[in-house]
């Protein structure tokens, strides 16, 4: 090697380091052990050389630990007292890095993103519960059934377009809070209604607005669980969305012909013979019937044999009280009146909203027409007489429910 300087191991290239007693810092770190803790007011240079100990060769490894004898030995049968003292120094190093000096470790726990599945459930079953009932499950198996049958075109309506499934799941549904929280309807006389078999039920006709054909439709089928067929004006059948409806509903035109197959098939119709003349007039003639037409329903109930049963509704002339007309705009639109009321048009569409009455309806007994010859049905002076009988049974009813009236709204 001739002249070259042999400096020894752990003396970070000092001479005259790592000849004493005491290991240096860089055999230190190699042992795997804390460097010691710096003592106060000791500068940073490094140490001193320490006195040589004669009794450890200068060639020998500092790294090496220095044997205690007087330390018991593993083959004494003991085992040492503290574990060595780089040991749980490095089992903690593989378990968790170590921060850095002079920073603080902390944990970041992400939440996780969108709402839990069990959230979305709970929401379901409660809107369900708020929906359907405490029986909320069997209501829902029903209504996605309904659906299923809706979408793959199982189900029936007869001849006429009558849905009963679609009117009594939602058009009755729906008018029938109308009837008992609104208006209150109180129905009297229901048990003259045929259980079963044709009968044609002849009201009168009264409030700006169709409503009580409605009202009437739900109050039977309550009372009686029958669907009345009403026959309506051409007018209703024109009608863009409404005509579909009303066809559903069971409404039919008002011709003889349909009125009178309907009638042969054991249906319940029903007919308001003042038409437009009914609804239309002033609210000066409230409960003033008009004009029965020429007893066309009559003529139709002759021919069938069925019964007449007169009905007279009290409560809807005051829904929507008709004060004014335009008849030149509702020419030119085609409508038989265009209804100003104290409310209608000066509050728009909050003037739509028909006011709160209180509406009885009562079923007169039922006038035979299966007593009569064949052929009665073409005598006019009877078919007069009949449709006058009918026509003041009703009116002298409506007196008699006016006077138990309490009050308007009451």
């Amino acid at each position: 090697m001739g002249d070259a300087e042999i400096i020894p191991i752990g003396t970070r290239g000092r001479p005259g380091r790592g000849t004493g007693t005491r290991p240096s810092s860089a055999a230190r770190n190699l042992a795997g052990g804390k460097p010691p803790p710096k003592r106060a007011g000791r500068a940073a240079d490094p140490d001193p050389p320490a006195e040589a100990d004669p009794t450890v060769p200068e060639d020998a490894d500092e790294s090496a630990p220095t044997a205690d004898p007087e330390a018991p030995t593993a083959a004494e049968g003991q085992v040492a007292a503290d574990p060595p003292a780089g040991a749980d120094a490095e089992t903690d190093a593989e378990a968790e890095p170590a921060p850095d000096a002079g920073t603080t470790s902390t944990t970041v726990v992400r939440e996780p993103h969108g709402i839990p599945a069990g959230d979305w459930l709970a929401a379901f079953q409660h809107a369900s519960r708020e929906l359907f009932g405490d029986q909320w499950e069997p209501q829902l198996a029903r209504f996605l059934a309904f659906l299923r049958r809706r979408v793959s075109g199982d189900y029936a309506i007869d001849e006429y377009g009558f849905d009963a499934e679609v009117t009594e799941k939602f058009l009755m549904a729906a008018l029938r809070p109308i009837a008992r929280k609104w208006f209150r309807i109180e129905v009297r006389g229901a048990e003259n209604i045929p259980a079963t078999g044709g009968a044609l039920v002849v009201s009168n006709h009264s409030g700006t607005l169709p409503v009580d054909g409605l009202m009437t439709m739900v109050s039977i089928h309550d009372e009686t669980g029958r669907h009345l067929r009403p026959l309506g004006a051409d007018l209703v059948f024109r009608l863009p969305f409404i005509g579909s409806v009303a066809r559903k509903g069971g409404a039919t035109m008002a011709c003889a012909e349909d009125a009178e197959r309907m009638l042969h098939g054991g249906e319940l119709v029903g007919v308001w013979p003042e038409g437009f003349k009914g609804i239309g007039k002033p609210f000066s003639e409230r409960y003033k019937l008009q004009r029965f037409g020429r007893g066309g329903f009559v003529s139709a109930a002759l021919r069938t044999g069925v019964p007449i049963v007169p009905l007279s509704v009290v409560g809807a002339e005051e829904i929507y009280p008709l004060v004014g007309n335009v008849p030149s705009l509702a020419r030119l639109l085609g409508l038989p009146y265009i209804p100003i009321t104290p409310f209608f048009p000066l509050l728009g569409p909050l003037g739509l909203v028909p006011l709160p009455s209180k509406w009885l309806l009562e079923f007169g007994e039922p006038i035979r027409t299966d007593e009569y010859e064949a052929g009665a049905a073409d005598d006019p002076m009877l078919v007069f007489n009949v449709t006058d009988q009918v026509r003041e049974t009703i009116q002298q009813t409506l007196y008699s429910l006016l006077m138990e009236r309490p009050s308007v709204f009451g």
